[in-house]
């Protein structure tokens, strides 16, 4: 017959196996512990009761800047379309409407190969869609397109390159149309993760390409009174630096070209609130992105709602007030909700209405 081993029971001490006892609770061992926190994080043991107050005040978690009680930012809300089921599930007009009783004050268009804004649009037809921002309260706060990636200036195919100057052209015919003085542009990659089969371009050929489009487009856009704003990129490979992207812009000596800046593609080993007083005046048009440094794993589907991430935003704020920044920030994701999709939008706007200091 075997005898069972015998439940632990509490020493006259109050131990139980290794947990080591804290009044009437029992804390779990300290690496035991640090592997919980780094999970989970100290205030949420804490609540749970597995770890003291102070304990939790040893999670490694960035200590988040405070700003001053009310204090209001003069930037501007607004939204781009990819965070809506727009065109599988919603009209143009429906994301529109959305958008404005959602509390939004402008809306990021994407200019694409199907759908409203393409290269086959018709001046007049990109006028209507203008006129329909418009009329439902908005305004458009720049325009983006997937396209840089296929058609980079920076391919080793030069049709394909050539073909991206084309479409870049044309983005600019549609901007000045949508009287948004906003385009997003990405200047090149050496590499392009999804794309494993494709041979890397060496640095210095990138960046040899990358000046030549840019330099072919600037003329374009000067006179149509567009902003060419090159975007910073987590996966391309190069202008891995604010100081990189701040001397790339300067080197073309025009007003024409300027910065797009996004807060969650450098989210990963960088800081936003550190590169945004290095660009300065160069930004032009920013992209909020939600992000975690407590996630590894760094691809679209990392990318999270306002407020649900490691981002500081109050010091990325300051930091914008601080450069004189007083323009839209987009918030850019790119999984709708498939089930209520208007929730997200809703919380979007909530969220940086609480951010910009309107609501409390």
């Amino acid at each position: 017959m075997i005898t069972p081993e015998p439940v632990p029971r509490a020493n006259e001490k109050g131990t139980c196996g290794n947990l080591e006892p804290v009044g009437s609770r029992e804390l779990l061992p300290r690496r035991e512990m640090l592997s919980y926190m780094a999970a989970f994080g100290g205030a949420f043991l804490a609540a749970q009761g597995l770890v003291s107050p102070g304990e939790a005040a040893e999670d490694p978690a960035p200590t988040q800047a405070k700003r001053a009680p009310g204090k209001r930012y003069d930037m501007k809300k607004s939204i781009n379309l990819w965070a809506l089921p727009y065109p599988s599930k919603m009209s143009l007009r429906e994301c529109l409407e959305l958008c404005k009783e959602a509390g939004f004050d402008g809306v990021e268009l994407n200019y694409a190969l199907e759908g409203d804004l393409t290269p086959e649009t018709s001046d007049a037809a990109v006028r209507d869609v203008a006129r329909l921002v418009r009329q439902i309260g908005l305004e458009v706060s720049g325009l983006c397109s997937f396209l840089f990636w296929p058609y980079s200036f920076t391919h080793e195919d030069p049709q394909r390159r050539q073909r991206g100057i084309e479409l870049a052209v044309d983005m600019i015919r549609t901007a000045r149309l949508l009287e948004t003085k906003n385009l997003l542009v990405i200047a090149g990659s050496t590499y392009v993760p999804w794309l494993p089969d494709d041979p890397p371009v060496p640095f210095e050929v990138c960046d040899q390409r990358a000046r030549e489009a840019l330099r072919k487009l600037i003329p374009v856009a000067e006179q149509a009174g567009i902003s060419l704003n090159v975007e910073n990129i987590f996966m391309n490979g190069y202008l891995h630096s604010p100081q990189e992207l701040a001397a790339f812009v300067d080197s073309f000596g025009s007003s024409a070209v300027g910065v797009h800046f996004d807060t969650g593609n450098i989210a990963q080993y960088h800081f936003a609130e550190y590169w945004i007083p290095i660009l300065g005046k160069r930004i032009r048009n920013v992209h909020l992105k939600e992000a975690s440094k407590k996630v590894n794993e760094f691809n679209l589907h990392t990318f999270r709602p306002l407020l649900d991430g490691t981002t500081n935003w109050p010091a990325v704020l300051e930091a914008l007030d601080s450069v004189g920044y007083r323009g839209y920030l987009t918030f850019e994701y790119f999984n709708p909700y498939p089930h209520w999709p208007e929730a997200l939008v809703f919380h979007t706007s909530d969220a940086l209405d609480r951010m910009l200091g309107r609501k409390s």
